[in-house]
Protein backbone atom coordinates (compact mmCIF):
# COMPACT_ATOMS: atom_id res chain seq x y z
CA UNK A 1 0.00 0.00 0.00
CA UNK A 2 1.57 3.59 -0.69
CA UNK A 3 2.34 5.60 2.12
CA UNK A 4 2.37 9.31 2.68
CA UNK A 5 5.59 10.21 4.40
CA UNK A 6 6.06 13.53 5.72
CA UNK A 7 9.89 14.76 6.21
CA UNK A 8 10.74 16.59 8.85
CA UNK A 9 13.91 19.14 7.93
CA UNK A 10 16.66 17.28 10.84
CA UNK A 11 15.97 14.44 7.99
CA UNK A 12 17.06 16.43 5.05
CA UNK A 13 19.72 17.67 6.92
CA UNK A 14 20.81 14.44 7.93
CA UNK A 15 20.57 12.80 4.42
CA UNK A 16 20.38 15.20 1.44
CA UNK A 17 19.18 12.24 -1.01
CA UNK A 18 16.04 11.06 1.10
CA UNK A 19 14.08 11.55 -1.70
CA UNK A 20 15.13 8.46 -3.45
CA UNK A 21 15.00 6.34 -0.23
CA UNK A 22 10.86 6.26 -0.43
CA UNK A 23 10.13 3.35 -2.84
CA UNK A 24 6.91 4.27 -4.88
CA UNK A 25 5.74 6.21 -1.62
CA UNK A 26 4.45 9.77 -1.69
CA UNK A 27 7.09 12.03 0.09
CA UNK A 28 5.44 15.45 1.73
CA UNK A 29 7.75 18.19 2.69
CA UNK A 30 6.17 20.93 4.43
CA UNK A 31 6.35 24.28 3.64
CA UNK A 32 7.77 25.17 6.77
CA UNK A 33 10.37 22.66 6.81
CA UNK A 34 11.55 24.34 3.09
CA UNK A 35 11.88 28.03 5.01
CA UNK A 36 14.05 26.59 7.38
CA UNK A 37 16.41 25.12 5.18
CA UNK A 38 16.36 28.75 3.49
CA UNK A 39 17.33 30.10 6.84
CA UNK A 40 19.92 26.65 7.30
CA UNK A 41 21.72 27.54 3.70
CA UNK A 42 24.06 30.27 5.04
CA UNK A 43 24.63 27.92 8.29
CA UNK A 44 28.34 27.98 8.72
CA UNK A 45 29.99 23.64 8.64
CA UNK A 46 28.28 20.51 8.34
CA UNK A 47 24.18 21.50 8.44
CA UNK A 48 24.82 24.60 5.75
CA UNK A 49 26.80 22.51 3.75
CA UNK A 50 24.00 19.40 3.94
CA UNK A 51 20.73 22.29 3.71
CA UNK A 52 22.71 23.53 0.45
CA UNK A 53 22.94 19.90 -0.87
CA UNK A 54 18.92 19.28 0.12
CA UNK A 55 18.25 22.31 -2.23
CA UNK A 56 20.09 21.26 -5.13
CA UNK A 57 18.73 17.57 -5.41
CA UNK A 58 14.74 19.58 -4.95
CA UNK A 59 16.24 21.53 -8.07
CA UNK A 60 16.88 18.80 -10.25
CA UNK A 61 13.75 16.47 -9.83
CA UNK A 62 11.95 20.12 -10.79
CA UNK A 63 12.67 19.17 -14.72
CA UNK A 64 10.16 16.15 -13.78
CA UNK A 65 7.23 18.04 -12.88
CA UNK A 66 6.20 20.91 -10.26
CA UNK A 67 5.96 20.44 -6.44
CA UNK A 68 2.77 22.20 -5.83
CA UNK A 69 1.36 18.90 -8.03
CA UNK A 70 3.14 16.77 -7.40
CA UNK A 71 6.24 15.37 -9.01
CA UNK A 72 6.80 11.89 -9.98
CA UNK A 73 10.61 10.55 -9.10
CA UNK A 74 12.37 8.36 -11.78
CA UNK A 75 13.21 6.01 -9.52
CA UNK A 76 9.49 5.67 -8.16
CA UNK A 77 7.04 7.34 -6.02
CA UNK A 78 6.02 11.04 -6.11
CA UNK A 79 7.00 14.34 -4.11
CA UNK A 80 5.16 17.56 -3.33
CA UNK A 81 5.55 20.34 -1.02
CA UNK A 82 2.36 20.95 0.94
CA UNK A 83 1.17 24.49 1.74
CA UNK A 84 -2.22 23.74 2.91
CA UNK A 85 -3.58 21.84 6.10
CA UNK A 86 -2.94 24.42 8.11
CA UNK A 87 -5.33 24.20 10.76
CA UNK A 88 -4.02 24.44 14.11
CA UNK A 89 -7.11 23.55 15.88
CA UNK A 90 -6.26 19.75 15.67
CA UNK A 91 -3.66 20.72 18.41
CA UNK A 92 -4.45 20.24 22.05
CA UNK A 93 -4.42 23.73 24.91
CA UNK A 94 -1.27 23.62 25.51
CA UNK A 95 1.18 22.79 22.65
CA UNK A 96 3.07 25.98 21.45
CA UNK A 97 1.14 27.59 18.27
CA UNK A 98 3.91 29.45 16.78
CA UNK A 99 6.89 26.62 16.84
CA UNK A 100 7.57 25.39 13.86
CA UNK A 101 7.91 21.51 14.45
CA UNK A 102 4.15 22.25 16.23
CA UNK A 103 3.16 23.43 12.58
CA UNK A 104 4.99 20.14 10.89
CA UNK A 105 2.81 18.34 13.27
CA UNK A 106 -0.43 20.42 12.42
CA UNK A 107 0.41 19.58 8.76
CA UNK A 108 0.87 15.93 9.27
CA UNK A 109 -2.30 16.04 11.46
CA UNK A 110 -4.43 17.01 8.94
CA UNK A 111 -2.89 15.02 6.43
CA UNK A 112 -3.90 12.10 8.07
CA UNK A 113 -7.26 13.09 8.35
CA UNK A 114 -7.91 14.51 4.73
CA UNK A 115 -6.00 10.89 3.46
CA UNK A 116 -7.61 8.22 6.03
CA UNK A 117 -7.48 5.77 3.12
CA UNK A 118 -3.32 5.54 3.19
CA UNK A 119 -0.94 5.69 6.07
CA UNK A 120 0.38 8.85 6.73
CA UNK A 121 3.97 8.67 8.83
CA UNK A 122 5.88 11.22 10.44
CA UNK A 123 9.76 10.87 9.39
CA UNK A 124 11.73 12.51 11.93
CA UNK A 125 15.34 12.10 14.08
CA UNK A 126 13.83 14.54 16.54
CA UNK A 127 13.29 12.85 19.88
CA UNK A 128 11.18 15.71 21.37
CA UNK A 129 8.97 15.55 17.88
CA UNK A 130 8.25 11.93 18.31
CA UNK A 131 6.84 12.03 21.91
CA UNK A 132 4.70 15.07 20.93
CA UNK A 133 3.39 13.15 17.36
CA UNK A 134 2.98 9.51 19.37
CA UNK A 135 0.45 11.85 21.72
CA UNK A 136 -1.39 13.75 19.68
CA UNK A 137 -1.89 10.34 17.63
CA UNK A 138 0.29 9.76 14.50
CA UNK A 139 2.46 7.37 13.17
CA UNK A 140 6.06 8.33 13.82
CA UNK A 141 9.15 6.56 12.21
CA UNK A 142 13.16 7.00 12.69
CA UNK A 143 14.84 7.59 9.21
CA UNK A 144 15.30 4.25 8.82
CA UNK A 145 17.55 3.95 5.14
CA UNK A 146 21.32 4.38 6.55
CA UNK A 147 21.01 2.70 9.84
CA UNK A 148 22.88 -0.37 10.90
CA UNK A 149 22.07 -2.78 13.49
CA UNK A 150 24.34 -2.08 15.72
CA UNK A 151 23.57 -5.76 18.03
CA UNK A 152 24.90 -7.01 14.55
CA UNK A 153 27.65 -4.75 13.66
CA UNK A 154 30.87 -6.75 12.18
CA UNK A 155 33.81 -6.94 14.76
CA UNK A 156 36.42 -8.05 12.56
CA UNK A 157 37.50 -11.24 14.40
CA UNK A 158 36.22 -14.42 15.85
CA UNK A 159 37.09 -17.19 18.02
CA UNK A 160 37.68 -20.91 16.51
CA UNK A 161 39.00 -24.32 17.20
CA UNK A 162 40.56 -26.40 14.93
CA UNK A 163 42.94 -29.49 15.21
CA UNK A 164 46.84 -28.76 16.00
CA UNK A 165 47.61 -29.99 13.29
CA UNK A 166 45.67 -27.31 10.96
CA UNK A 167 46.97 -24.64 13.26
CA UNK A 168 50.09 -25.87 12.37
CA UNK A 169 49.67 -26.24 8.55
CA UNK A 170 48.12 -22.33 9.19
CA UNK A 171 52.09 -21.69 9.85
CA UNK A 172 53.20 -23.44 7.01
CA UNK A 173 50.66 -22.17 3.59
CA UNK A 174 48.04 -21.14 5.21
CA UNK A 175 44.82 -23.10 4.95
CA UNK A 176 41.05 -22.68 3.83
CA UNK A 177 38.54 -22.03 6.53
CA UNK A 178 36.23 -24.32 7.60
CA UNK A 179 33.05 -23.98 5.23
CA UNK A 180 30.71 -23.38 8.49
CA UNK A 181 31.98 -19.70 8.61
CA UNK A 182 32.99 -18.92 5.03
CA UNK A 183 29.87 -16.64 4.74
CA UNK A 184 30.37 -14.85 7.88
CA UNK A 185 33.43 -13.67 7.28
CA UNK A 186 35.44 -10.90 5.19
CA UNK A 187 38.90 -10.13 3.45
CA UNK A 188 41.31 -9.28 6.59
CA UNK A 189 39.17 -10.98 9.02
CA UNK A 190 41.00 -11.97 11.89
CA UNK A 191 40.99 -15.17 14.38
CA UNK A 192 41.72 -16.15 18.00
CA UNK A 193 42.53 -19.89 17.10
CA UNK A 194 42.20 -22.51 20.09
CA UNK A 195 42.95 -25.75 19.51
CA UNK A 196 40.76 -28.62 20.18
CA UNK A 197 43.16 -31.47 21.14
CA UNK A 198 46.01 -29.56 22.41
CA UNK A 199 44.62 -26.92 25.19
CA UNK A 200 47.92 -24.97 24.90
CA UNK A 201 48.23 -24.79 21.17
CA UNK A 202 46.57 -21.42 19.87
CA UNK A 203 47.22 -18.28 17.83
CA UNK A 204 45.95 -14.86 16.34
CA UNK A 205 45.38 -15.32 12.56
CA UNK A 206 43.40 -13.35 9.73
CA UNK A 207 42.19 -14.16 6.38
CA UNK A 208 43.82 -12.89 3.27
CA UNK A 209 43.65 -14.18 -0.21
CA UNK A 210 41.45 -16.50 0.47
CA UNK A 211 43.55 -18.31 3.10
CA UNK A 212 43.84 -18.19 7.08
CA UNK A 213 47.29 -16.97 7.40
CA UNK A 214 49.45 -16.38 10.58
CA UNK A 215 49.47 -12.32 11.19
CA UNK A 216 52.88 -10.56 9.69
CA UNK A 217 53.37 -8.05 12.23
CA UNK A 218 53.33 -9.45 15.66
CA UNK A 219 56.47 -7.93 17.05
CA UNK A 220 56.04 -4.41 15.13
CA UNK A 221 55.68 -1.50 17.77
CA UNK A 222 55.92 2.10 16.83
CA UNK A 223 56.92 5.07 18.63
CA UNK A 224 57.82 2.86 21.91
CA UNK A 225 54.12 1.83 21.44
CA UNK A 226 53.35 -2.02 21.73
CA UNK A 227 50.05 -3.84 21.86
CA UNK A 228 49.22 -5.25 24.77
CA UNK A 229 46.38 -7.17 24.29
CA UNK A 230 44.79 -9.20 21.39
CA UNK A 231 42.33 -6.49 19.35
CA UNK A 232 45.12 -4.09 19.59
CA UNK A 233 47.79 -6.80 17.80
CA UNK A 234 44.91 -7.06 15.29
CA UNK A 235 44.70 -3.17 14.98
CA UNK A 236 48.40 -2.92 14.71
CA UNK A 237 48.05 -5.57 11.83
CA UNK A 238 45.85 -2.89 10.12
CA UNK A 239 47.94 -0.63 10.58
CA UNK A 240 50.97 -1.77 9.74
CA UNK A 241 49.69 -3.88 6.32
CA UNK A 242 50.47 -1.86 3.00
CA UNK A 243 47.97 -3.60 1.35
CA UNK A 244 44.70 -1.72 3.24
CA UNK A 245 44.22 1.48 2.21
CA UNK A 246 41.19 1.85 4.81
CA UNK A 247 40.92 0.69 8.43
CA UNK A 248 38.36 1.55 10.99
CA UNK A 249 39.28 0.93 14.57
CA UNK A 250 36.29 1.47 17.28
CA UNK A 251 36.22 1.07 20.61
CA UNK A 252 35.31 2.97 23.99
CA UNK A 253 37.22 5.35 26.14
CA UNK A 254 40.61 4.35 27.24
CA UNK A 255 41.37 0.95 24.69
CA UNK A 256 43.83 2.69 22.84
CA UNK A 257 42.50 3.76 19.53
CA UNK A 258 43.64 6.61 19.53
CA UNK A 259 47.77 6.11 20.66
CA UNK A 260 47.50 3.08 17.77
CA UNK A 261 46.63 5.17 14.70
CA UNK A 262 48.68 8.20 16.27
CA UNK A 263 52.16 6.44 17.06
CA UNK A 264 51.90 4.73 13.74
CA UNK A 265 51.21 7.81 12.04
CA UNK A 266 54.37 9.35 13.75
CA UNK A 267 56.67 6.32 12.96
CA UNK A 268 55.56 5.69 9.27
CA UNK A 269 55.53 9.65 7.91
CA UNK A 270 58.30 11.38 10.15
CA UNK A 271 60.79 8.69 10.39
CA UNK A 272 59.90 5.89 7.61
CA UNK A 273 58.58 8.25 5.16
CA UNK A 274 56.25 5.90 4.18
CA UNK A 275 53.66 9.08 3.84
CA UNK A 276 53.89 12.46 2.23
CA UNK A 277 51.78 13.69 5.41
CA UNK A 278 49.64 13.14 8.20
CA UNK A 279 46.21 14.53 8.05
CA UNK A 280 44.46 14.55 11.36
CA UNK A 281 40.58 15.19 10.28
CA UNK A 282 38.26 15.81 13.52
CA UNK A 283 34.41 17.01 13.48
CA UNK A 284 33.72 20.14 15.23
CA UNK A 285 30.38 19.41 16.85
CA UNK A 286 29.88 21.53 19.94
CA UNK A 287 28.43 21.64 22.59
CA UNK A 288 27.89 25.44 22.90
CA UNK A 289 29.13 28.23 20.35
CA UNK A 290 30.54 26.93 17.16
CA UNK A 291 33.64 26.72 16.03
CA UNK A 292 33.59 30.91 14.51
CA UNK A 293 32.96 32.36 17.45
CA UNK A 294 36.37 31.05 18.82
CA UNK A 295 39.26 34.18 18.62
CA UNK A 296 42.36 33.46 15.79
CA UNK A 297 43.17 32.15 13.35
CA UNK A 298 42.30 28.84 11.36
CA UNK A 299 45.20 27.53 13.87
CA UNK A 300 43.63 29.23 16.85
CA UNK A 301 39.80 28.25 15.90
CA UNK A 302 41.49 24.73 15.52
CA UNK A 303 43.29 23.60 18.87
CA UNK A 304 40.80 23.29 21.35
CA UNK A 305 38.85 20.31 19.17
CA UNK A 306 42.21 19.20 18.30
CA UNK A 307 43.41 18.37 22.21
CA UNK A 308 43.49 14.68 22.02
CA UNK A 309 45.67 14.51 19.42
CA UNK A 310 48.05 16.83 21.47
CA UNK A 311 47.19 14.66 24.75
CA UNK A 312 47.97 11.65 22.59
CA UNK A 313 51.40 13.20 21.15
CA UNK A 314 52.07 14.10 25.06
CA UNK A 315 52.16 10.40 26.19
CA UNK A 316 53.72 9.14 23.39
CA UNK A 317 56.06 11.31 24.09
CA UNK A 318 56.46 10.42 27.69
CA UNK A 319 56.10 6.81 26.67
CA UNK A 320 58.94 6.77 24.41
CA UNK A 321 61.48 8.39 26.53
CA UNK A 322 61.19 5.84 29.16
CA UNK A 323 63.98 4.21 27.28
CA UNK A 324 67.07 5.01 26.10
CA UNK A 325 68.36 3.97 22.54
CA UNK A 326 69.63 0.44 24.18
CA UNK A 327 66.28 0.05 25.87
CA UNK A 328 67.46 0.27 29.15
CA UNK A 329 65.16 2.22 31.51
CA UNK A 330 65.44 5.68 32.38
CA UNK A 331 64.66 6.87 36.08
CA UNK A 332 62.61 10.08 36.37
CA UNK A 333 62.68 12.30 39.56
CA UNK A 334 59.30 13.52 40.73
CA UNK A 335 58.37 16.73 39.47
CA UNK A 336 61.17 16.38 36.54
CA UNK A 337 60.44 18.46 33.27
CA UNK A 338 60.71 16.78 29.75
CA UNK A 339 63.01 18.51 27.42
CA UNK A 340 60.50 18.87 24.80
CA UNK A 341 57.28 21.02 24.08
CA UNK A 342 54.56 19.04 22.66
CA UNK A 343 53.48 21.98 21.28
CA UNK A 344 56.12 23.04 19.84
CA UNK A 345 56.74 20.11 18.15
CA UNK A 346 52.89 19.92 16.35
CA UNK A 347 53.87 23.41 15.33
CA UNK A 348 57.15 22.27 13.47
CA UNK A 349 55.64 19.75 11.77
CA UNK A 350 52.75 22.12 10.79
CA UNK A 351 55.57 24.71 9.20
CA UNK A 352 57.08 21.95 7.48
CA UNK A 353 53.93 20.46 6.00
CA UNK A 354 54.08 17.26 7.29
CA UNK A 355 51.58 17.36 9.64
CA UNK A 356 47.59 19.03 8.96
CA UNK A 357 44.81 19.27 11.71
CA UNK A 358 41.54 19.88 9.65
CA UNK A 359 38.00 19.64 10.38
CA UNK A 360 35.17 18.52 7.22
CA UNK A 361 34.61 22.15 6.73
CA UNK A 362 37.82 22.29 4.97
CA UNK A 363 38.19 18.89 2.99
CA UNK A 364 35.69 19.73 -0.05
CA UNK A 365 37.65 19.58 -3.61
CA UNK A 366 40.47 18.19 -1.98
CA UNK A 367 42.55 15.05 -3.23
CA UNK A 368 44.24 13.27 -0.84
CA UNK A 369 47.61 11.74 -2.36
CA UNK A 370 50.06 10.07 -0.31
CA UNK A 371 49.23 10.92 3.16
CA UNK A 372 48.13 9.10 6.43
CA UNK A 373 44.27 10.30 7.57
CA UNK A 374 43.40 9.69 10.77
CA UNK A 375 39.39 10.78 10.81
CA UNK A 376 38.65 10.86 14.87
CA UNK A 377 35.52 10.74 16.72
CA UNK A 378 33.82 9.64 13.41
CA UNK A 379 30.85 8.68 14.95
CA UNK A 380 29.82 12.46 14.58
CA UNK A 381 29.46 12.51 11.28
CA UNK A 382 26.76 11.48 9.20
CA UNK A 383 26.93 9.04 6.40
CA UNK A 384 27.19 11.75 3.85
CA UNK A 385 30.11 13.41 5.62
CA UNK A 386 31.61 9.83 5.96
CA UNK A 387 31.46 9.76 2.24
CA UNK A 388 32.84 12.74 1.51
CA UNK A 389 35.81 12.12 3.40
CA UNK A 390 36.88 8.76 1.66
CA UNK A 391 36.25 9.79 -1.61
CA UNK A 392 39.11 12.91 -1.16
CA UNK A 393 41.23 9.67 -1.48
CA UNK A 394 44.12 9.89 -4.02
CA UNK A 395 46.98 7.45 -5.09
CA UNK A 396 48.72 5.91 -2.57
CA UNK A 397 46.95 7.36 0.55
CA UNK A 398 45.64 5.37 3.68
CA UNK A 399 42.72 6.36 5.59
CA UNK A 400 41.61 5.58 9.16
CA UNK A 401 38.43 5.89 11.15
CA UNK A 402 38.36 5.58 14.65
CA UNK A 403 35.50 6.54 17.06
CA UNK A 404 33.20 4.90 19.35
CA UNK A 405 29.85 4.68 18.12
CA UNK A 406 27.81 4.49 21.32
CA UNK A 407 24.78 6.95 22.18
CA UNK A 408 26.63 8.76 25.25
CA UNK A 409 29.22 9.60 22.63
CA UNK A 410 27.58 11.25 20.09
CA UNK A 411 27.14 14.61 20.62
CA UNK A 412 25.46 15.72 17.19
CA UNK A 413 22.02 16.11 16.52
CA UNK A 414 21.55 14.23 13.09
CA UNK A 415 22.94 11.37 14.14
CA UNK A 416 22.73 8.25 16.64
CA UNK A 417 24.39 4.95 17.81
CA UNK A 418 22.77 2.99 14.86
CA UNK A 419 23.14 5.39 11.66
CA UNK A 420 26.14 8.29 12.54
CA UNK A 421 28.71 8.25 9.38
CA UNK A 422 30.97 5.64 11.57
CA UNK A 423 28.92 2.13 11.89
CA UNK A 424 28.09 2.94 8.51
CA UNK A 425 30.97 2.88 7.02
CA UNK A 426 31.80 -0.24 8.63
CA UNK A 427 28.93 -2.21 7.44
CA UNK A 428 29.57 -0.54 3.89
CA UNK A 429 33.29 -1.60 3.69
CA UNK A 430 33.60 -4.28 5.07
CA UNK A 431 33.60 -6.59 2.02
CA UNK A 432 36.92 -6.01 -0.16
CA UNK A 433 40.30 -6.64 0.35
CA UNK A 434 41.70 -2.99 0.87
CA UNK A 435 39.80 -2.67 3.66
CA UNK A 436 39.57 -4.00 7.17
CA UNK A 437 38.10 -3.32 10.53
CA UNK A 438 38.94 -4.22 14.21
CA UNK A 439 36.97 -3.45 17.41
CA UNK A 440 38.87 -2.69 20.51
CA UNK A 441 36.92 -4.43 23.96
CA UNK A 442 39.84 -3.86 26.30
CA UNK A 443 40.20 -0.36 28.41
CA UNK A 444 43.81 0.24 29.01
CA UNK A 445 43.93 4.01 29.83
CA UNK A 446 43.75 2.72 33.74
CA UNK A 447 42.34 0.83 36.50
CA UNK A 448 40.18 4.16 37.03
CA UNK A 449 38.91 4.37 33.13
CA UNK A 450 38.16 1.15 33.05
CA UNK A 451 36.14 0.85 35.93
CA UNK A 452 34.13 4.10 34.41
CA UNK A 453 33.71 2.28 31.18
CA UNK A 454 31.85 -1.39 33.04
CA UNK A 455 29.99 0.66 35.90
CA UNK A 456 28.76 3.93 34.38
Amino acid sequence: MIKNYIIDTNVMIHDPKFLYNFEDNNIIIPIIAIEELDKLKKAPGVVGYHARLVLKELNKVRQYGNFLEGISLPNGGRIRIEMNHMDLTVLPDGMDRQSNDNKILTIAKNVALADAERPTIIVTKDMCMTVKGEAIGLTVQDYQNDKVHTDELYKGYSQIYLSSQEINNIFKKGIEPPEEIIDTIYPNHFFHIKSHDNSSHEILAKYKNKKIVPLEHTNAAAWGLKPINREQKMAFELLFDTDIDFASILGGAGSGKSILCIAYALQSVLEKGLYRKIIFVRPVVPAGNDIGYLPGDEKDKLKPWMSALYDTVDNLFHNKSKYREDDGPRIYKRGEKPDFSVEQFIDTYRDMGLLEMKTFNYMRGRTLANALVIVDEAQETTPHLAKLMLTRAGEGSKFLFIGDPSDNQIDNVLVDSRSNGLVYTVDRMKSFDITGHITLQQVERSPLAQLAEKYM
